[in-house]
């Protein structure tokens, strides 16, 4: 000791100070420490500062004061070393492209560095032990370059390793075990530091201070570790999430405002929807398997847990942190849409077994529940989810639909002004407009267009004494609307009826019927004086439609239905306020069912429809007959032919033979017209199927004008409504005896109609032709027309197999699927209302035109000139040589093109 004593601090070398004993190293400290830190500074090699580094933490840390030791030690020796280990991370990423076996000296060398590295990590690791080892609780304050340096060279460490096989191509068998040295060492050291931070205490009364902003920094470093290690090792991945939770909650009160929530949100969801998809692969390979591997079936067990834990996590941090995620409601929102997009019954789901669906729906869909939960009354996710701009591709669009459905489900639960926020709509500025949650559920529903026509299967509800059944997608969205609805609070049902009134009248049909299925449901369980209210509604609404068009058929739809919802006593009341007495109210009974009524006041009813129907038919008959007129007239024969549908017993014999003559009247005058004039054809339409009606009473004669009309005018290829009154006309033939004399006139006939038809490629007319021929086939007493109406093998087998309900195409249930994803876009394609509008402008004589600027009459003059030249041209031809074929029925198209606009100069 004498001899220690005597010996000058600054000559003795690092192997003699290694060896001295501990009270020396204390009694020393002061005179060694400061000389020991100058030269650590100067080294002028890598090895030199780990020797320098080792000495002072294993010879004189464990003798500093550890309130001095940021000023003392740390800050004086971490950034050094920190630069030290990134300077020996680039040598080793520079070099490593020389490596060989055969160059023993670069191998040599990066070996050295390596193993230098681990030593770093070692002395680092000491660091932390003597920290941990002598203090019970620790101030952040005191020791901030500690973790920071610590966690630097850990995600160096880290993602050297995890670009090992890049960094060092084929060679890394070279160099793999001091690789496996170095990631344990890392692995070790960041343990040891988790355990010091959480000894780390902080006031809660301080708002602001450096320990806040070093957790805050803590905490984001150990979210980079998770970034690169969560394809490393899952277990250590799964632990430093933990701790980062674990310490965002402990810390809550001083570090939520400085914490950036938004990324650890998003790397949270990130690494949720990673475990998910590694999940799913494996459940996908076991199910393609033949074999059951139980390595695989562990793997896939493992990770389903480790979802289950990612989601657990997010759940909780969540719920600790809402106010902060306003930010993150779009990465919420993404990450339910991206799950249930990869699980059946999606149609863009991963092919997994039902047990393993069930497995992860039971571990780890359950957790998502709760977070809705959460966020429902968290006004930012409410924007995200109901934004009027939302804009998902076709695979997010079902599980949008399954989210709206599931947050409808809660909303009953929740206060009222939750449920006003989510069923009312907003618009703070035309950026952040905000529509109804049931006006996004009709949305999101009708855009799900795939899963409909499959259809798709759901788990349906549970009921007392009844087995869980599977549901279509249209009967789970009902059901749910129509609870909501029984639940609803009060304040919401102006919301609630205006947005179903809208769906009714949406251009898409589906959606339509959803409403109007919806609104049944609510006139059967609300009160009677409710439903009235209704049905009188729709009336008016349906009596102020200017003419034909979709939201009219709509609206007639939800008519027909609510009416059978009617009560007596409302029934008379309606009766008496639109009384089919009026021919204005026509309009309205045309639409009723007649069975919904009593028997009595079936009678009555259908009596004085009949009565105004045939009046109104022979006003049109006895005036100037001007198809401008046709409108009131084609109102008079839907009653009529309504009353026949839903009543015909109702009618007395007087009743029915005053139709046929008015039937018959209309005929005579009408047939003329159809072929030349398109929007005849609409009153045409609604004349067959009520001739049709009395087809045993009708004159063979009539019968057989009828089809030779019918023959002609399906060569002009008519509008789908006109071959579909065509075929009511015809089915309505199979029952009926042909006298001899007249067979030569009607059965070619009817057998050509029947082949014209059945080889049309339009898909819904060849189902109702079908249909239409099969009741013809089976009812007929003359079977030998049948085989002329099949007029080629395609025809033929079109019919087989529709008799033994057999498809033309084998198509597997992947097949189908896949059509069905590349038919979305057709479906949904914006409805054309110009198209619509179009059309039935057709059927429609115009009205008078609008006076005209004289500065117009030029234009006029030479239009009526150039047609003028084109018929002098015509008849020029006509002197040269004999007419074509079809020019005569241009001719025909021509003058009623002609007629059209003489109607529309008056």
């Amino acid at each position: 000791m004498s001899q220690d004593r005597t010996t000058p601090a600054s000559v003795v070398s690092l192997e003699e100070l290694s060896s001295w004993p501990e009270e020396l190293c204390r009694r020393e400290l002061p005179s060694v420490l400061p000389r020991l830190l100058i030269s650590f500074a100067a080294a002028p090699i890598w090895i030199e500062h780990i020797q320098l580094l080792k000495v002072i933490v294993e010879m004189f840390l464990p003798h500093m004061n550890h309130l001095t030791l940021e000023k003392t030690f740390f800050s004086q020796v971490l950034p050094k070393t920190v630069k030290l280990f990134d300077d020996m991370i680039y040598e080793l990423t520079s070099q490593a492209r020389e490596l060989s076996s055969q160059n023993l000296e670069i191998q040599s060398t990066l070996r050295n560095i390596l193993q230098t590295m681990v030593q770093v990590l070692g002395a680092l690791t000491g660091c932390v032990q003597h920290v941990c080892a002598t203090q019970e609780s620790i101030v952040l304050e005191n020791i901030h370059s500690l973790p920071s340096s610590v966690l630097h060279v850990i995600k160096s460490t880290f993602v050297h390793c995890k670009n090992s096989e890049s960094v060092y191509s084929g060679r890394l068998h070279l160099v793999s075990d001091l690789l496996q040295a170095l990631f344990k060492e890392a692995y070790s050291l960041q343990k040891q530091l988790m355990e010091l931070l959480d000894m780390v205490c902080m006031d809660p009364l301080v708002d602001e201070n450096d320990d806040i902003l070093n957790m805050v920094i803590v905490i984001h470093s150990l979210l980079d570790i998770c970034l690169v290690i969560s394809s490393i090792d899952s277990a250590f991945h799964a632990n430093t999430w933990k701790f980062i939770i674990k310490q965002s909650l402990k810390h809550q009160s001083v570090i939520k405002n400085q914490l950036k929530h938004k990324d650890i949100i998003t790397s949270l969801c990130e690494d949720i929807l990673f475990s998910f998809h590694s999940c799913l692969q494996l459940a996908e390979q076991m199910t393609q398997s033949d074999t059951q591997d139980n390595a695989d079936y562990r793997l896939f067990h493992k990770t389903l847990k480790l979802c289950r834990f990612f989601a657990n996590s997010l759940l909780h941090y969540t719920k600790e942190f809402l106010t902060f995620l306003s930010d993150s409601c779009c990465t919420l929102h993404q990450l339910y849409l991206q799950i249930h997009s990869k699980l059946p019954p999606s149609l863009y789901a991963t092919t997994i077994s039902k047990a393993q669906q069930e497995e992860i729906a039971g571990a780890f869909l359950v957790t998502l529940d709760p977070l809705i939960t959460q966020l429902l009354t968290f006004q930012p996710f409410i924007q995200v989810v109901l934004d009027s701009k939302l804009d998902l591709p076709c695979e997010l669009q079902f599980p949008q639909c399954l989210l709206l459905v599931a947050i409808m489900d809660k909303l009953p639960s929740q206060p009222e002004d939750v449920q006003v926020l989510w069923c009312t709509e907003s618009q703070l500025s035309e950026a952040t407009a905000r529509v109804s949650l049931l006006k996004a559920i009709f949305y999101s529903f009708e855009q799900c267009a795939g899963e409909l026509s499959l259809p798709v299967r759901l788990q349906g509800v549970k009921s007392k004494g009844q087995a869980q059944v599977a549901v279509t997608l249209y009967q789970h969205v009902c059901v749910h609307l129509c609870t909501f609805i029984a639940s609803a609070h009060p304040s919401l049902f102006p919301e609630l009826d205006a947005a179903l009134l809208n769906a009714v009248l949406s251009t898409k049909m589906i959606t339509s019927l959803l409403a109007v299925d919806a609104w049944c449901f609510l006139a059967r369980y609300g009160t009677a004086e409710i439903c009235a209210h209704h049905v009188t509604i729709v009336a008016h609404l349906i009596k102020s439609c200017p003419g034909e068009c979709y939201q009219l058929t709509n609206l007639s739809i939800l008519l027909r239905r609510l009416f059978f919802f009617m009560g007596p006593p409302h029934q008379v009341e309606f009766i008496q306020k639109f009384s089919p007495k009026e021919a204005e109210n026509l309009s309205l009974w045309q639409y009723i069912s007649f069975q919904a009524l009593s028997a009595d006041l079936r009678k009555q009813t259908a009596d004085e429809v009949t009565r105004t129907g045939t009046t109104q038919c022979r006003e049109w008959l006895s005036s100037g007959r001007t198809l401008g007129e046709l409108e009131s007239l084609n109102t008079a024969l839907s009653a009529l032919l309504t009353v026949c549908n839903s009543a015909g017993e109702a009618l007395d014999i007087g009743q029915q033979t005053e139709i046929t003559e008015v039937g018959s009247q209309l005929w005579a005058f009408l047939n003329k017209q159809v072929t030349g004039q398109p929007y005849v054809q609409q009153t045409f339409s609604l004349l067959l199927p009520l001739l049709g009606f009395f087809i045993q009473t009708l004159d063979p004669q009539l019968i057989s004008q009828v089809l030779t009309l019918q023959t002609s005018l399906l060569k002009l290829e008519p509008p789908d409504h006109t071959c579909l009154a065509v075929l009511d006309f015809v089915s309505s033939l199979g029952k009926l005896f042909i006298p001899q004399a007249i067979q030569d006139k009607i059965l070619p006939n009817l057998s050509c109609i029947f082949a014209l038809l059945l080889a049309d490629r339009n898909w819904l007319l060849e189902q109702h032709t079908l249909e239409a021929f099969t009741l013809f086939a089976e009812g007929t007493n003359h079977e030998e027309i049948v085989p002329q109406c099949l007029s080629s093998e395609e025809t033929k087998n079109k019919v087989v197999s529709f008799l033994e309900k057999t498809g033309l195409i084998d198509e597997t249930d992947a097949a189908r699927v896949e059509r069905v994803k590349q038919e979305r876009g057709i479906f949904l394609e914006p409805f054309v209302n110009t198209t619509e509008a179009a059309r039935w402008s057709s059927l429609q004589p115009c009205a008078k035109r609008a006076r005209h600027e004289p500065a117009l009459e030029e234009e006029y003059r030479a239009a009526v000139q150039t047609a003028a030249g084109a018929l002098e041209a015509i008849e020029l031809l006509l002197q040269k040589s004999p007419a074509p074929d079809w020019l005569l029925m241009k001719m025909v198209v021509l003058q009623g093109k002609i007629q059209k606009l003489k109607r529309c100069s008056l």
